[in-house]
C-alpha cells in the first residue's frame, strides 16, 4: 500500500492540515528566492537559475504522492486531477498573461512585440519551452524582452502531467510490480539524455521535457517510497544539510558560462531531494519550517509568475538595466504584488465553495478562449507600428538588418554537413572570412564588394567561437574541432589566398590568460601556409540595444541622429589587451580592417550614420554598419 510520506519522524503543526509538511514550503522559498534575486541582478547569485530545478523536484514528490494515493484508495479520477491543476495553476496565469499584454502594448517598439502575443498564446496552452526553445536560448540575446519567458517551465511541468498521472494508473491496473522499476529505467534515461547533450548550445537540453523529467521523476521516487526511509536521526541531519549545501553551492557557483543542464543538475536535484526526504524533525527543517519561509513559499507561485515581467518592463521602460536601489525595489514589488495575487486571486479559485468543478472548467475555457483570442489578434498585427511615428518604427527596424544568410551560414559548414556558404560572384572564393557572429554581416558585406569586382568570399562562422586555435569553452565542446577544421580547409585549398578573422574581441568571455598568444599562433599557422592575414579590430559594444535607442528617441521627440554610443574611453580599456599588439603585427605583415576609423569618433562611439543604426544590437554590427566600415578600408 502506498504511503504519502515514509519518514522516521514527520513535523505537523497542531493547526495545520494532517500531512502538511512546513519544511515543503520552506524548500519552495529556497527554490523562488535565488531566481527572483538572480533575475534582479543581485549579485553573488549568478546560479540562481537552479531554484527551477528545485521547484521541479518539489512538483514531482507532491502530485505523484496526491496521485498515487489517490489510485491505491481506489478514488484516482483524471477529471479531478486535472480540475486541480486547473485551480492551481490558470487564475494567476491568466492574470499575468493579461498584464503583459497590456503593458507589452504600451511599451514595446514594434521588432520586440511582435513575438510577444505569439509567446503569450504558447504560455497559454503549456508549449512556452517548446516556443521559446525555437526562438532563443536562456541565457542569449533577446531574453531581455521575453515578458513570458519563464514560463517555459509551467510547459515542462504540465507536458510531463498530461501522461504521468495516465502512466501510473495503467500500471496500477495492468503491471504493478513494474511500476518501479520502470520509472527509475525513465529517470536514468532521461539524466542521460540530458547529459549527452548538455554542452550542445541549441537550448534543447534546457527546456525540453525529454532531458528535463528526470528532476520531476526523482521527487517521484521519493513519494512512491522507491527511497529507502532514514529512521538514523543523525544521519538526517547530515544529509539534509547536505542537501542545503548542495543548492547554496550551485546557487552561488555556477553562473551563465555553466554548461547547464546536465551533471551540473545534479547538486540541486539532488539537494532537493534529500531535503524532501530527511528535513523533517532535523535542524534545517526547523528553519524551513520558520514563519517568514513558510511565507514565501506559501506565494511562490505567484512570485514565480510576477516578477520577471515586472523586471523585464522596468529595464525595458529605462532602456537600462536595474541598478540596486530598483533591484531592490523591484524584489519587494514583486513580493507584494504575489501576496496580492495569492490573497485575491489564487485562493478564491482554490475554494470549492466560491468555484465548484463546473464553474473552474467554464471559467478555465473562457479564459483561455479570450486571452487566446486577444493574442490571436494582436499577432496579426505584426509589431503593430501603427502605436509610433513611422521614423521611430524605421529604426526599430533596423534590428532585422541582418545578413540575409545568417542562419544558414552561422554554424559549421565543414565537410558533408551543409552546402559551403560562398557569398558574391559565382566563382570560386579568393578569399575566406573565418570567425564568430561578429563576421557574419562583415562577410555580407563583403562579398557585395567582391561581387561588383567578379569575385567571392566563402564564409565560415560559428556562434561564440573565435577563430582562434587552441581556445576552448565547456560550453562550446564543438569550437575546437570547428576551428581545426576550418584551418585544415584553408591549408589544403591553395586558391584562398587572403584569410580575414574577426571575433567579439571587445566581450569579456576571450579577455582570457594567453588569448593573444593562441591568436599570435593562428596567424603565424596562416602566414606560413602562405595566406595573407586580414585582422578585423573590435567593435565598439554598447550599454544598450542601438535600434532601441534610436527608436525611442525618435517616438518621444528627441533627435536620434545625435544619439551617441558608448566612450571612446570604454573602447579602449576594454581592447587595449588586444590593439596594443596591432603594430607588431603591421610590421609582420598582417593587414588590421579597423572598425573604429568608422566607429569611434573623438570622446564617443558612433552609432547612427546617414540615418540608418550600425549596429542591430548591442555589439554586432548591421549589414548598414559593415558596409560603412568597409567604406573606410578602400585598399582591402
Amino acid at each position: 500500500m502506498f504511503t504519502i510520506y515514509s519518514y522516521g519522524t514527520s513535523v505537523m503543526l497542531p493547526t495545520e492540515r494532517p500531512g502538511y509538511r512546513p519544511d515543503i514550503d520552506g524548500l519552495r522559498a529556497l527554490a523562488v528566492l535565488p531566481v527572483l534575486l538572480y533575475h534582479a541582478r543581485i549579485p553573488g547569485l549568478s546560479g540562481g537559475y537552479v531554484g527551477v530545478d528545485v521547484f521541479f523536484v518539489i512538483s514531482g514528490f507532491l502530485i505523484t504522492g496526491i496521485i498515487a494515493r489517490e489510485i491505491d484508495a481506489g478514488e484516482f479520477s483524471i477529471r479531478e486531477f486535472y480540475e486541480r491543476r486547473a485551480r492551481r495553476i490558470l487564475p494567476a496565469l491568466f492574470a499575468v498573461v493579461a498584464f503583459v499584454l497590456v503593458a507589452a502594448a504600451l511599451l514595446y517598439l514594434p521588432g520586440d512585440f511582435e513575438g510577444v502575443p505569439k509567446s503569450t498564446g504558447a504560455a497559454l496552452f503549456f508549449l512556452a519551452n517548446v516556443w521559446f526553445f525555437s526562438q532563443t536560448g536562456y541565457f542569449q540575446g533577446g531574453a531581455e524582452t521575453m515578458p513570458l519567458l519563464h514560463t517555459w517551465s509551467l510547459g515542462v511541468e504540465e507536458q510531463f502531467y498530461i501522461l504521468f498521472p495516465i502512466v501510473l494508473w495503467l500500471f496500477a491496473r495492468y503491471a504493478t510490480r513494474w511500476r518501479n522499476a520502470t520509472i527509475v529505467a525513465a529517470a536514468l534515461a532521461s539524466f542521460a539524455w540530458a547529459w549527452a547533450v548538455q554542452g550542445a548550445n541549441d537550448g534543447f537540453a534546457f527546456y525540453m521535457l525529454p532531458t528535463r523529467a528526470w528532476e520531476l521523476l526523482a521527487g517521484s521516487l521519493l513519494a512512491l517510497g522507491i527511497i529507502p526511509a532514514m529512521p538514523n536521526a543523525r544521519l538526517r541531519e547530515i544529509l539534509a544539510l547536505a542537501g542545503f549545501i548542495a543548492i547554496a553551492t550551485a546557487t552561488l557557483l555556477y553562473d551563465h558560462d555553466t554548461v547547464f543542464p546536465g551533471l551540473t543538475a545534479l547538486p540541486p536535484v539532488l539537494g532537493a531531494a534529500l531535503l524532501i526526504h530527511c528535513a523533517p524533525g532535523t535542524h534545517i527543517g526547523g528553519l524551513l519550517s520558520l514563519r517568514g519561509p513558510v511565507f514565501i513559499g506559501t506565494i511562490s507561485y505567484s512570485l514565480y509568475l510576477w516578477h520577471w515581467p515586472l523586471i523585464v518592463f522596468t529595464e525595458y521602460a529605462q532602456d537600462a538595466l536595474l541598478v540596486w536601489w530598483q533591484s531592490v525595489t523591484v524584489i519587494a514589488a514583486s513580493i507584494l504584488i504575489a501576496w496580492v495575487s495569492w490573497r485575491f486571486i489564487e485562493a478564491p479559485f482554490r475554494s470549492k465553495q466560491g468555484f465548484d468543478r463546473e464553474r473552474i472548467f467554464v471559467w478555465s475555457g473562457g479564459g483561455l478562449a479570450a486571452l487566446g483570442s486577444i493574442a490571436l489578434i494582436m499577432a496579426s498585427l505584426g509589431g503593430w507600428a501603427t502605436r509610433f511615428p513611422a521614423r521611430s518604427a524605421q529604426f526599430a527596424a533596423a534590428k532585422q538588418d541582418i545578413s540575409p544568410r545568417r542562419d544558414a551560414c552561422l554554424t559549421a559548414q565543414i565537410g558533408g554537413e551543409r552546402p559551403q556558404c560562398t557569398l558574391g560572384a559565382d566563382t570560386e572564393p579568393a578569399s575566406l572570412l573565418w570567425g564568430d557572429s561578429h563576421g557574419v554581416e562583415l562577410a555580407w558585406a563583403l562579398g557585395e564588394k567582391l561581387g561588383g569586382q567578379g569575385q567571392s568570399i566563402a564564409q565560415r562562422t560559428r556562434g561564440s567561437c573565435p577563430p582562434v586555435l587552441g581556445w576552448s569553452e565547456a560550453r562550446e565542446p564543438d569550437c575546437p574541432h570547428f576551428n581545426a577544421a576550418v584551418v585544415a580547409e584553408i591549408e589544403s585549398n591553395p586558391a584562398i589566398e587572403r584569410i580575414y578573422l574577426a571575433g567579439f574581441w571587445a566581450g569579456e568571455r576571450y579577455r582570457k590568460p594567453g588569448m593573444v598568444e593562441n591568436i599570435e599562433a593562428t596567424i603565424a599557422r596562416l602566414q606560413q601556409a602562405g595566406k595573407q592575414v586580414v585582422f578585423v579590430a573590435p567593435v565598439p559594444s554598447q550599454p544598450f540595444e542601438v535600434p532601441r535607442r534610436l527608436a525611442r528617441t525618435a517616438a518621444f521627440g528627441g533627435d536620434a541622429m545625435q544619439q551617441a554610443g558608448s566612450t571612446a574611453q570604454d573602447y579602449e580599456t576594454n581592447t587595449r589587451w588586444l590593439r596594443s599588439r596591432f603594430p607588431r603585427w603591421r610590421a609582420q605583415g598582417v593587414a588590421i580592417l579597423d572598425p573604429a576609423k568608422t566607429l569611434v569618433d573623438g570622446n564617443r562611439t558612433v552609432i547612427v550614420a546617414d540615418g540608418e543604426p550600425l549596429y542591430f544590437d548591442s555589439h554586432h554590427l548591421s549589414v548598414a554598419g559593415a558596409r560603412k566600415v568597409l567604406e573606410a578600408e578602400l585598399d582591402l
